[in-house]
């Protein structure tokens, strides 16, 4: 009796390293936007807590997805995502978020501006991953959208009309 054949297909499509630069540095950004947005979620304080509380799930919810589907687009890619401690530590384009308790105001402009500094990434690499995968800058379109959204959502928090 013969061994099985094993079969190995092979992946029609392999990011170029600009390519998965690029995605990684958006998975970083997204990864680390997750983290911050659950710090300022268990140390909101003041009035209005609950409300931005239970609205931060919404920021993290969405980075969360986000960088799911842009690590499983890596993927099938042929690119390995890293979202390691470290990595993310090093290689952040994120502000870091402020230790200890924070009102409820700067946290809302803590987040807007991560949120900001998360659509800047995208953004100043979507042309670049357009050039060569117009079905991976499909998803960062949708990032931006959709992160741009929670930023108007948290930053009427704090504007008067």
């Amino acid at each position: 009796m013969s061994a099985p054949t094993i079969h190995r297909a092979t992946a029609r499509f392999e990011a170029s390293e600009t390519l998965r630069a690029h995605l990684q540095r958006v998975l970083v950004a997204l990864v680390d936007l997750h983290v911050q947005g659950k710090q300022a979620h268990w140390n909101v304080t003041g009035r209005g807590f609950r409300d931005l509380h239970l609205q931060l799930d919404d920021v993290v919810d969405a980075a969360r997805e986000h960088s799911d589907t842009v690590a499983e687009r890596m993927r099938a890619l042929q690119v390995v995502p890293d979202g390691r401690t470290e990595t993310v530590a090093t290689t952040t384009d994120l502000s870091p978020y402020p230790a200890g308790l924070v009102s409820v105001g700067d946290t809302v402009d803590a987040i807007v501006e991560r949120l900001a500094q998360t659509v800047e990434v995208v953004r100043e690499v979507h042309d670049g991953v357009d050039a060569e995968d117009p079905t991976s800058a499909d998803i960062l379109h949708e990032i931006i959208a959709d992160l741009e959204k929670q930023a108007w959502f948290l930053s009427s928090e704090n504007r008067e009309a």
